[in-house]
């Protein structure tokens, strides 16, 4: 489920967090990687610099987020360890802190240590974007709203209008999503910001069943700034949604070569199967292995993957484990469907009524839970196909995206 920050703050994706300028830069030429060592060399100097070590561990972060690498996660544990002997008041320390554990998917401490920045600092707007993300992770709109129209007062720019663009696409108010996009387009000066906001007005065209200008707007993403790896993978994704599976399937190797996310291994092993080609999903559990040594927490991936292409037993463990933590509509809908892909659709039933509550015209909740319907006999009709005509079951990665 995609949660927004630019420019300063994070985008959830996966088990992974990014901003708008590390997504796209390549790591060999990456600034984070220049300011990581710059700033390695003073903490030798003045170890006491608390900021400092606040500081390393974003860029930890960071590079965790150019490489898809969440190795990168105990490192930036490790110098906010420090940070914390020194500050752990300091919102600046207490901000950092918040941004880890959303990496890691625990939304609840995320919370808590955003909060305690955010009383350190009322005028911090990053902790506010913290804030909004881990709140709407937890399935708690309303408090994720406030805390986004005080982003907007505080600072309105690219990061604060994304936000509230997913928050109105959550609403199931497109226009309002694609109003909010623009206003944070119009912001945008940055190659990245650009590249940020112009792939997200596609995704919003592809969600919509307009591949054509989906991919208008991927490729001006990527003129902005051509190494921009989520505005290829769009590429791949719209390849795939309109048949085109020659060109989707070289998109999708180059995209997981450069940047091996669970959700893209996902989308080109099902591409594969849709081609008549067998996936290799050992890449795949390569990355979650990884996530989970690391520290991050993330069953969702694990009951998606598992309910669509391997044991549904195992995906109703994770999916329960998933919505105890995150009770949002993308964890309610996997709990729903690894039920279903069970054999319990009655049990599944209140979850993907769950899923679909918020209003949120996403194509692949609704299919979920016509299924559902119908395997019970109900007279359920899926708007699946109104929301975007250019939906496929068979690619139920593809619009698991949003």
């Amino acid at each position: 489920m995609r949660v927004l920050i630019a420019a300063g703050g994070v985008v959830l994706a996966g088990a992974l967090i990014f901003t708008a300028a590390t997504l796209a830069a390549p790591p060999q030429q990456s600034a984070a990687t220049r300011t990581t060592e710059t700033l390695q060399a003073r903490l030798q100097r003045l170890p006491g610099d608390y900021r400092g070590w606040a500081r390393l561990a974003t860029d930890h972060l960071e590079q965790a987020r150019i490489t898809g690498n969440p190795a990168f996660y105990p490192k930036a544990e490790q110098a906010l360890t420090k940070a914390n002997a020194l500050a752990p008041q300091d919102d600046t320390v207490l901000t950092a802190g918040a941004a880890l554990a959303a990496a890691r998917h625990d939304f609840s401490q995320a919370v808590r240590l955003a909060e305690r920045a955010v009383a350190a600092n009322p005028y911090g707007s990053t902790a506010f974007g913290v804030l909004a993300d881990a709140r709407t992770q937890l399935g708690d709109h309303a408090q994720a709203d406030q805390a986004i129209e005080r982003m907007i007062a505080l600072r309105p720019g690219v990061a604060a209008f994304t936000r509230a663009s997913y928050a109105a696409e959550l609403r199931g108010d497109l226009a309002g999503a694609r109003r909010h996009l623009e206003y944070a387009l119009a912001d945008a000066y940055q190659p990245a910001d650009l590249a940020y906001c112009r792939f997200y007005l596609g995704e919003l065209a592809l969600r919509s069943g307009e591949l054509a200008q989906a991919q208008q707007w991927y490729g001006q993403a990527l003129q902005a700034m051509p190494s921009f790896t989520p505005a290829m993978a769009g590429q791949a994704r719209a390849h795939a949604l309109s048949g085109d599976l020659k060109t989707a399937l070289p998109l999708y190797e180059t995209v997981v070569g450069r940047l091996p996310l669970p959700q893209y291994l996902v989308e080109y092993g099902e591409v594969r199967i849709k081609a008549g080609l067998a996936p290799d999903w050992t890449l795949l559990r390569a990355q979650q292995r990884l996530a989970t040594e690391s520290g991050v927490l993330d069953d969702l991936t694990l009951a998606e993957f598992e309910a669509d292409h391997g044991d549904p037993a195992l995906a109703v463990r994770h999916a329960r484990a998933e919505y105890g933590r995150n009770p949002n509509p993308v964890a309610a809908d996997a709990l729903a469907w690894a039920l279903h892909r069970a054999g319990r659709s009655r049990e599944a039933l209140p979850y993907a009524e769950k899923a679909t509550a918020t209003g949120w015209r996403n194509a692949l909740l609704h299919h979920h839970r016509a299924e559902i319907e119908q395997a019970l006999g109900m007279r359920g009709t899926s708007p699946a196909r109104t929301y975007n005509p250019t939906f496929d079951p068979a690619l139920p990665a593809l619009a698991r995206f949003s």
